[in-house]
């Protein structure tokens, strides 16, 4: 999946002639930091930390606020007087991006309410060890879930960026042309930021498991055979944290600050998210009032 979010269009940088309104040009400079981004930043699933995610988030953020002040300037909205069908197919591909931010919110929600669990299953342990065990199982087959519906998730998104394919304007309304190649790059970008949340979400560890100990058969599920270095990822590294509990005793105190780095982590995911689904609620309102004019 990891190699998917490179497989994007190709030449989606967006030419502005300088005769353009201001905000078109505020509107590619915030785009150019999302491609960077995403060039820097997702290449593979070690780089995806919560910390990358959080950082394409609030790109987002900045580029729907950008695109909101271009869809409601006069030019704007004379331009695409004779061109509804390009707002209708921005605003209908819009919904997709508001479901999959619901999908996502609950699996955050979900994720933090077994890591925390978790955390007082730990501190437990030694004297109530079915416990520990039945939650750790309950984890397991959660995270088992979520890669599935994350999958699931990531090729919807892959085809809707498919579908939204707009045909420039043959015409020398410069303007014009611009806004329709923005729109798409917007949904483009919006898809790309949320499947890199979800790699994140459903991201394993790496240590190789053997199977006969409790739980221990449920994470080799998640995990990949192969011997890789370890990742940063907060997710996986949760995996590789519980997988050496099972092995040692002493490794507990490590588990419980993975699981806690979890627990913030997707706090802080969840508030840059938070933001980006007003913005693109927002995003929404504003071009059904152009529509409607």
């Amino acid at each position: 999946m990891e190699r998917s979010l490179a497989a994007l269009p190709p030449n989606r940088s967006i030419s502005l002639p300088s005769r353009l309104h201001p905000t078109s040009l505020r509107v590619e400079a915030e785009l150019s930091k999302l491609r960077a981004w995403e060039a820097r930043s997702c290449s593979s699933a070690e780089t995806l930390t919560a910390e990358t995610v959080q950082t394409g988030l609030v790109g987002l953020s900045e580029v729907y606020r950008c695109v909101e002040e271009l869809v409601y300037s006069s030019l704007t909205q004379q331009a695409l007087v004779s061109h509804g069908k390009v707002l209708e197919r921005a605003l209908e591909h819009s919904v997709k991006m508001l479901d999959t931010c619901g999908i996502v919110k609950e699996a955050q929600r979900k994720m933090k309410e077994h890591a925390l669990r978790l955390q007082s299953s730990l501190r437990r342990r030694g004297t109530e060890l079915s416990r520990f065990e039945d939650d750790l199982s309950s984890y397991i087959r959660l995270r088992k879930t979520l890669k599935k519906e994350a999958s699931k998730c990531i090729r919807s998104l892959k085809r809707g960026e498919r579908k939204f394919i707009t045909v420039v304007p043959l015409s020398k309304d410069y303007h014009l042309a611009m806004v329709v190649k923005v729109l798409r790059e917007v949904n483009v970008m919006t898809s790309l930021v949320l499947r890199s949340l979800l790699l994140f979400l459903s991201s394993p560890g790496t240590s190789t498991i053997k199977n006969g100990y409790g739980g221990c058969s449920l994470i080799s599920k998640l995990r990949s055979s192969e011997k890789t270095k370890k990742i940063t990822n907060e997710v996986g590294s949760v995996d590789d944290a519980l997988y050496c509990v099972l092995n040692s005793t002493e490794e507990m105190p490590m588990a419980h600050r993975k699981l806690e780095n979890l627990v913030i982590s997707i706090d802080c995911i969840e508030a840059g998210l938070d933001v980006v689904f007003r913005r693109l609620i927002q995003y929404r309102v504003s071009i059904l009032n152009v529509l409607t004019r």
